[in-house]
């Protein structure tokens, strides 16, 4: 044991200093002359070091093999920066430890200003062309003999490669710079070495060189900026013939050999080890094309050959080395074929399938560790940068980076990414490659794979790598953890992202049309059938004017939508509409976010907005229901009891009734924005329709009771003396409502015992009122108008009736238009006990025992023939009135009320309110004939359809189909109608045709069962 100053230095406390061979540390340390008490500070460096014990071994070697071992101590001792650069390298890499034992002083590289100094592309370039001897100014650098070290200029730019990558190395792992900088910096290096290799193969074949001018285009990561410690350098070769050289053969194939010449040094192997393969696969044909070709011949390939993947791959190209102007020229001829690639027929659909080639193609077993290759790795961020870019980059030059990082911001600068999304992706980017350079730097060798736990020397390599990202407590559970947290939060986004609809629709967008001018804008307008192609240019030019990030979004998403917009009924009003919306949404950071990430809901939107004004003016009221679009289960019906509940919980969240039916309201009006849109969208037919409209007038209709009941007691200072029951009529109790449909109710009431039977009705009255003013009181939200009108004795009977009274009235005055009404009756609100009483006194009266009489049928033949005289609207074509037209809705119904009233007292499935359950239950019990009940369902439900629509596209009710030709065709676009091939009559003539047949057929039918039959 060796103490000094407190500092002990026994193998224990080594090993809880991070070494992990306690005695073999103390034995390296004695070796290489630490003292404990001198050299605190360097083993407290070494300790901290990625991996202590190659740290140490690393220093040992090194004080070996050093000229002044002492005064590497003593620079150890006096410079802090040293300290940690050095022992940051010897802790991490290996590879570096080795060069610097092979060249014992170059730790000096590490030391002073210039080992802290970002050394500028230029300064890289002019340092390598000098070690081999050639002037970094001359317009084609040449080595010089007999300049470079003995083992030739090869292995002298190798060793000065080397020695860059050691400082940058040192830089790196101190956190003194970005990734950013490190990845530009090795790739600007990298050039710097490709030009100097070119200096040599100059000097070697100086007739070449003569011939010929040649320019090399860095691809893939050089070609970005961001390359790896060891990478492939992707590349591509173009020459042309120097000046005064006509044989253009022969300049190609000097050029040939410069180019091949040139490849060969970084890909060398001798004492220094290979730095990197220079690769030129990516050039036209591959493989199997020339490797040097004239510019000529890349833009002839690339017009006429080139494959999507190629485009992609050329977004990174920029010059690196060689002729400057013959690169600029390269870059100049075919970076417009590259933003407009993504033109090309089904170019996002072949860059995907690329991606889940890579994919497909990775082993198994190393799927899960790939941090380059791999779902969730760097690959998926790239490919959705790329992406992106290619399909926006053709009208917007901001985002036409070859350097992911950088583009990655420009995408998000111009809301093509959210905010969010391209912080989570670049950090996500710049931690794998954060992994993959210190996995690289170990060795100095091309590796993406994360070193697997179950290896022998697994758990050694990943606790280096965990202390190398600063993951200190436990290195290896938390590298694991954040490892797949990552890769997680990538696939998530990539997928998102690359597989985004809104990429498919603009990419088939043509070229110009993609970012429109004013003028370019009011001609497509006209041609998409805008009736206003001014007043239209005028919304956009309101959406998209200015430089925010909204009008950014909607430069991209608006060119799709006028597309949408034309497919509407109304393209005016859907734009117009839509303005509306944005205007009251724009600042709301979700909603541009939802429209440009999930597309559909921007198709859904524009299809809506330019089909229905009711619909529109729902939106308009409550503008954040929009984000139900996105997902066909939110467009679904909710079920009772959850709207019970939310409606009881704004009761309870609100102090006046006025601010609590309020609320209930603003939900009634998110419900049936809900249902019109899963209505048009075809996601509910019309039995879900009439259900999800009925089940929300219940609930809005009992909440606003019971905020009335409050109001009132709190008024009397107690409970009322009655108890109170709303029972549903007509198509409101036939669970059947419209969006037009006023709710038929009645009241009854029942005096507590013993109540005054008057005080009780008056308490019930002021109940009602107040239950009618909450409904229909001014508000942005839709009046529910309650109509009594079908109690006894029609409007001139009482509003509200003891039970007792409805008792009397039914046993002695009711008459069979009474009995035929109460079919469908259904208490829905209030005292339940008493609805059910009050079910049970009607029961018999509706279902009257043995039927109702010939008599009784002759009246209902003679109200109906009444009804179909006297209320059918004057000028009405009794052919297209949906209510009391031929085989309209009336029709229907009244055929299945005859039905009831004859049979509902021995059949109890013909005891219900709805029309379609009483015909279903005709036709099983051979009351109907099964072809007759599907005749009369097939026009109850078009009929039914076509007057929902008709308040939808309108926004206002109406019962019949309308006659102007526009309205018509908004109504066939509405249900479902739409342009076919080789058809003159389009889609009104097919609704009106179809609407036709159906109720004709049904009028047949109702004409033979309810009036010919006995």
């Amino acid at each position: 044991m060796a103490t000094r100053d407190g500092f002990s230095m026994t193998a224990g406390a080594l090993a809880r200093r991070g070494f992990g061979d306690g005695t073999r540390a103390a034995r390296l340390m004695a070796e290489s002359g630490l003292d404990p008490g001198v050299h605190a500070a360097v083993i407290d460096s070494l300790s901290a070091a990625a991996d202590s014990d190659q740290a140490l071994l690393g220093l040992t070697r090194l004080v070996e093999t050093a000229p002044d071992p002492d005064e590497l101590r003593t620079a150890l001792l006096d410079d802090p920066d040293l300290r940690s650069r050095l022992t940051g390298v010897l802790g991490a890499s290996t590879a570096l430890t080795d060069h610097l034992v092979r060249h014992p002083g170059d730790w000096r590289e590490l030391r002073g200003a210039d080992a802290a100094r970002n050394p500028g592309t230029e300064e890289l370039r002019a340092g390598l062309l000098h070690t081999v001897g050639a002037d970094p100014n001359a317009d084609t650098p040449v080595a010089a003999a007999g300049a470079a070290d003995p083992d030739g200029p090869e292995h002298a730019l190798r060793v000065a490669y080397r020695r860059r990558v050691l400082r940058l190395a040192g830089r790196d792992l101190t956190g003194a710079i970005d990734l950013e900088t490190a990845a530009a910096e090795l790739a600007d290096l990298a050039a710097a070495t490709l030009d100097a290799a070119l200096a040599i193969a100059r000097a070697r074949a100086p007739q070449d060189a003569e011939l010929c001018r040649l320019a090399v285009i860095g691809m893939g990561k050089c070609g970005g900026r961001e390359l790896n410690y060891v990478s492939d350098v992707d590349v591509v070769f173009v020459a042309e013939p120097a000046e005064g050289v006509e044989d253009e053969p022969a300049a190609m194939r000097a050029a040939t050999r410069l180019a091949s010449a040139m490849m060969r040094t970084p890909g060398a192997t001798d004492a220094e080890g290979t730095l990197w393969e220079v690769d030129a696969a990516l050039r036209p044909d591959g493989k199997n094309g020339p490797l040097v070709r004239p510019l000529a011949s890349h833009i002839a390939y690339y017009e006429r050959w080139a494959k999507t993947w190629e485009f992609q791959a050329l977004l990174k190209a920029r010059p690196i080395a060689g002729d400057a102007a013959l690169g600029r020229a390269y870059t100049e001829a075919i970076a417009p074929m590259v933003w407009q690639a993504a033109s090309r027929p089904h170019f996002v659909d072949d860059v995907q399938a690329m991606r889940r080639r890579v994919l497909a193609h990775i082993p198994a077993a190393e799927s899960d560790r790939q941090i380059k290759l791999g779902p969730g790795g760097l690959r998926d961020i790239e490919f959705s940068v790329q992406l992106l870019q290619l399909v926006h980059g053709r009208t917007d030059p901001a985002v036409r980076s070859g350097n992911t990082l950088s583009a990655l911001e420009a995408l998000s600068a111009g809301g093509y990414v959210g905010r969010e999304d391209a912080a989570g992706l670049a950090d996500a980017y710049r931690f794998l490659r954060r992994v993959e350079h210190l996995l690289q730097l170990h060795r100095l060798r091309r590796t993406h794979l994360l070193p697997s736990a179950d290896a022998p020397d697994g758990p050694e390599q990943l606790r280096r790598l965990g202390r190398a990202l600063g993951y200190a407590a436990n290195p290896v559970t938390d590298l694991t953890t954040a490892w797949r947290q990552v890769a997680g939060e990538v696939r998530r986004l990539h997928e998102k992202l690359f597989y985004r609809p809104l990429l498919h629709a603009v990419a088939r967008l043509p070229g110009p049309e993609a970012r429109l001018t004013p003028g370019q804008a009011g001609e497509r307008l006209e041609a998409l059938g805008f009736a206003d192609p001014q007043g239209a240019l005028r919304h956009l030019e309101a959406l998209t004017a200015g430089v925010s990030r909204r009008a950014a979004i909607q430069r991209t998403l608006l060119p799709v939508m006028l597309g949408w917009f034309a497919d509407s009924p109304d393209p005016d009003a859907g734009l117009l509409g839509f303005r509306q919306v944005s205007d009251a949404l724009g600042t709301t950071p979700w909603y541009l976010r939802l429209l440009r990430d999930d597309v559909r809901v921007a198709e859904r939107m524009a299809w809506l907005l330019g089909t229905s004004r009711y619909v529109t003016d729902l939106l308009l009221r409550a503008p954040e229901a929009v984000a139900l679009l996105a997902d066909d289960a939110d467009l679904a019906r909710r079920p009772a009891t959850a709207l019970t509940a939310e409606a009881y919980s704004a009761l309870r969240r609100h102090d006046s009734a006025e601010k609590a039916v309020g609320a209930v309201r603003a939900l009634r009006r998110r419900e049936l924005f809900r249902t019109a849109a899963a209505d048009l969208l075809e996601v509910a037919g019309i039995d879900e329709v009439g259900a999800a409209l009925t089940a929300i007038a219940r609930v809005t209709i009992d909440a606003a009771l019971r905020a009335a009941w409050s109001r009132v007691a709190a008024e009397l200072g107690e409970e009322p003396c009655t108890r109170l029951c709303v029972v549903a009529m007509g198509r409101f109790g036939g669970n059947e409502l419209s969006y037009a449909s006023d709710a038929d109710v009645m009241y009854v009431h029942d005096p507590r015992p013993g109540a005054d039977p008057g005080e009780a009705t008056r308490q019930a009255e002021r109940i009602v009122h107040e239950l009618r003013r909450l409904l229909e009181m001014r508000s942005d939200d839709p009046p529910l108008v309650l109509d009594a009108d079908l109690r006894p004795e029609g409007r001139s009977g009482p509003l509200v009736r003891t039970f007792d009274s409805y008792a009397a009235y039914y046993g002695r005055w009711s008459s069979t238009w009474e009995s035929q009404a109460l079919l469908r009756a259904a208490p829905i609100a209030g005292d339940e006990e008493l609805g059910e009483r009050f079910t049970a006194l009607i029961d018999p009266i509706r279902y009257p025992q043995g039927g109702v009489s010939d008599k009784g049928v002759l009246e209902v033949r003679r109200l109906k023939a009444r009804m179909e005289a006297e209320r059918l609207p004057r000028g009405a074509d009794p052919t297209l009135h949906t209510k009391l037209g031929r085989g309209g809705l009336s029709d229907v119904e009244w055929v299945a009320q005859l039905i009831q009233l004859r049979h509902a007292h021995e059949l109890p499935e013909l005891r219900t309110t709805g029309t379609l359950e009483a015909l279903d239950a005709a036709v099983a019990h051979g009351l109907l004939t099964a072809d007759d009940g599907a005749t009369l369902e097939c026009a109850w439900r078009m009929a039914a359809r076509v007057r929902g629509a008709v308040m939808l596209v309108r926004g206002r009710g109406g019962d019949s189909v309308p006659t102007s030709v526009r309205d018509q065709s908004a109504l066939a676009g509405a249900l479902g109608y739409r342009d076919e091939e080789d058809e003159e009559e389009g889609p009104a003539g097919r609704l009106l045709q179809d609407y036709r047949q159906l109720t004709r057929r049904a009028r047949t039918v109702m004409e033979r069962v309810f009036y010919d039959e006995p």
